[in-house]
């Protein structure tokens, strides 16, 4: 991703957040309010050091993203723990569920995790209420570590904290 295809990832994430608003943890409402600069230094964010971005695009939309993976490493790193990277901003549309392009993004993240960020644990929150997306995790081989925390956005809800060890010759999926 380029800070050029900032449309595109305005209105992904538009639909991310109309689409999902607990997977995420800022309101649609603050996203739309960003400006043309906001959304060009985002983008351009997604290609920084530390940091992988897959996107899925859709070949009938001229620029339009129909799934999107992010993964960071995690700063700070936790003593004592193999380097660690976090997945975030995920998302499939809607008529690409059930398409196996989810499963596709996670193996190219996880991949990306283990080669690129060099790192050996990948975490991730998911919001207590996303049975959908908890399931998924599970079955890609990521476990909840007991730990929560409170989601940003309403902090009476909790975001259950999965992770998946890594290792450079496991496969992906």
């Amino acid at each position: 991703m380029a800070e050029g295809e900032w449309a595109a990832l305005r209105a992904v994430r538009l639909e991310m957040l109309a689409d999902t608003p607990t997977a995420y943890v800022e309101s649609l409402a603050s996203a739309r309010a960003q400006t043309e600069g906001q959304w060009r230094s985002r983008a351009a964010a997604m290609t920084a050091p530390g940091s992988v971005t897959f996107v899925a695009e859709d070949s009938s939309k001229a620029d339009a993203f129909c799934g999107l993976m992010r993964v960071v490493v995690k700063h700070p790193q936790e003593p004592a723990r193999p380097r660690q990277a976090m997945l975030i901003s995920v998302y499939v549309a809607g008529p690409y569920r059930g398409t196996g392009l989810a499963d596709e993004l996670l193996g190219r993240s996880v991949e990306a995790a283990t080669g690129e960020l060099d790192s050996g644990l990948l975490q991730l929150g998911v919001h207590e209420d996303n049975a959908r997306a908890l399931a998924f995790y599970t079955r890609h081989g990521f476990r909840d570590t007991g730990r929560r925390a409170a989601y940003a956005l309403d902090p009476g809800k909790k975001e259950f904290i999965m992770e998946r060890e890594l290792s450079p010759n496991e496969p992906s999926t």
